[in-house]
């Protein structure tokens, strides 16, 4: 269990530097907002690395918000979780909300900074804890559309299931606990509160 956000990322940078990704040039790291991109800072930090975001989202069910139906990543492609019980109009009529949030938030995140060049990098893809691992699939196959040269994704927790589908889509997976009892991210932390939008921006821009 770690006190926060920071304290998570002051590790999981320490882990990634014992790994070598600090020493490869032109890497990036990418945030997962909202909470993964303050864990996702204290990383870039440590591995003296630029820090930018990917944005996706969950689409979440009727009924149980909390339980991903699929994600919507920033092209506005839709991933279904295949054991949701929704019918393909209702996911393709929820993920267009869903994806017009992806489009707001990368806006106010990256106050008119443009998008990094990612094809031919490095990309290690950083969030504080990975449940189902559906909105991970959306991130990471969205960015091999992009043509980046090798991708890592990386958290503090992630549940035993989605490692292993996560190494179908990753070249590398990188997690500091992998518990059998997990349930949610929140309970690997003291303190876990929600990460603002103005939050979200200032650590992007490392202030």
């Amino acid at each position: 269990m770690w006190l926060d956000r920071s304290e998570a990322g002051i590790q999981l940078g320490e882990e990634l530097a014992s790994r070598g990704f600090g020493e490869i040039r032109d890497a990036i790291v990418l945030g997962v907002p909202r909470g993964g991109v303050e864990v996702a800072r204290r990383v870039a930090d440590r591995l003296n690395l630029p820090l930018d975001l990917v944005v996706v989202r969950k689409i979440g069910s009727p009924g149980a918000p909390e339980f991903a139906a699929g994600a919507v990543d920033a092209d506005g492609r839709v991933y279904a979780n295949a054991f949701a019980n929704v019918s393909d109009e209702w996911l393709r009529t929820a993920a267009v909300a869903e994806h017009a949030e992806v489009l707001r938030r990368t806006d106010a995140y990256r106050c008119g900074r443009p998008a990094p060049r990612l094809a031919g990098r490095t990309v290690i893809v950083v969030d504080d804890g990975i449940a189902t691992g559906l909105t991970a699939q959306a991130a990471l196959r969205w960015l091999r559309g992009l043509g980046v040269a090798r991708l890592a994704i990386a958290a503090p927790v992630m549940a035993p299931d989605t490692v292993k589908r996560l190494v179908v889509e990753a070249d590398e997976v990188v997690a500091l606990q992998v518990p059998p009892g997990f349930a949610s991210v929140g309970q690997y932390y003291v303190q876990f509160p929600q990460v603002s939008d103005v939050e979200v921006a200032h650590l992007l821009a490392g202030e």
